[in-house]
């Protein structure tokens, strides 16, 4: 499904990263950053929380707004119940959505805010994600204390806390178009390879996104997709090849550059914090200075939890799209 905008833009983001994320290529774009894992707080489940109350303070006071100029709040992580969203919305107060896409939960965001603003319903939203390293470990796999080995198709979650402004305010980047993705399930059960889950769905979106707008890969400077790792960039690259035709040239996963050549990292980070830590900085400066005009940004997710996996169920996998624009 897609979506096209009139008068939807993203006015301000803010980012707050953990310690592998401060160390990466990309640590100057951070409005702030910790040492550790805690951020001063009792738990992980907490300190992730802690990542999007700061992210939103730190959104407002950039953008020169109080809590009561936001019509909605909406919010996703990874954490059963969305935890960490719903313990931060206590604090923040402002109308709250809780969503949940796994990995793919930031451009939904984005999609559902606009839709509701170009519709004329809202008129200010702040969108926020979160993910910690520790506590996606915890619930997902064994608990970083035990030291269990990994395969190096692993990814590593990363941890951030990140939070974006859209409003019918004109500014100089538009969200142009939004586009919802399928469930795509290739029966994969591989919990330490989300890249093979994950890459097909986002090479149906990207497509379904093509063909609606009736659009070359080469109308953007940058496809950017969320998750996929060093090994899952690949397999996207070889699947939208080999299914559809469609080679790219412009294209780069921010799982794959998170962390440079940080060999601890495995093949790269993951995690709903890893496409916004790069494209709500890095990217946005670049659109912000015209350095990029077009830009695709691709979020991906696996749906999957512990219980289905124990079970031996395949991992389904979904993909959302925005399209921003320098005006």
């Amino acid at each position: 499904m897609n979506f096209k905008y009139k008068n939807v833009y993203l006015n301000e983001t803010a980012l707050v990263a953990g310690p592998y994320e401060a160390k990466g290529p990309f640590g100057k774009y951070y409005d702030k950053t910790y040492n550790d894992f805690y951020f001063g707080t009792n738990s992980w489940e907490m300190a992730e929380s802690k990542l999007i109350t700061e992210s939103v303070s730190i959104l407002l006071n950039k953008a020169k707004l109080n809590k009561d100029d936001i019509d909605i709040h909406i919010s996703s992580d990874l954490l059963n119940q969305l935890v960490a969203s719903n313990y931060a919305a206590k604090d923040i107060n402002i109308p709250f959505i809780g969503l949940y896409a796994a990995c793919a939960s930031s451009t939904l965001g984005i999609i559902l805010a606009s839709n509701m603003i170009n519709s004329k319903q809202i008129k200010k939203a702040i969108c926020t994600v979160s993910s910690h390293n520790a506590s996606a470990e915890k619930q997902f796999r064994y608990p970083v204390e035990y030291g269990g080995p990994k395969r190096k198709t692993t990814t590593s979650t990363s941890t951030g806390g990140c939070a974006a402004l859209i409003s019918n305010s004109k500014s100089g980047i538009k969200i142009e178009s939004g586009t919802i993705g399928r469930v795509v399930d290739m029966n994969i059960k591989d919990v330490y390879h989300m890249g093979a889950v994950m890459a097909p769905a986002a090479a149906e979106t990207l497509y379904e996104h093509l063909k609606y707008h009736k659009r070359k890969p080469n109308y953007y400077d940058l496809i950017l997709t969320g998750d996929l790792g060093i090994y899952g960039r690949g397999i996207f690259k070889d699947y939208l090849k080999e299914k559809y035709n469609i080679e790219l040239n412009n294209y780069e996963d921010a799982g794959s550059i998170l962390y440079g050549n940080n060999k601890k990292m495995y093949a790269g980070g993951s995690g709903p914090a890893c496409l916004p830590l790069i494209s709500y900085g890095y990217v946005f400066n670049k659109l912000k200075n015209k350095e990029y005009k077009k830009v695709l940004l691709i979020a991906t997710g696996a749906l999957h939890s512990v219980t289905m996996c124990n079970e031996k169920n395949s991992i389904p996998s979904i993909a959302h799209a925005i399209s921003l624009e320098v005006i």
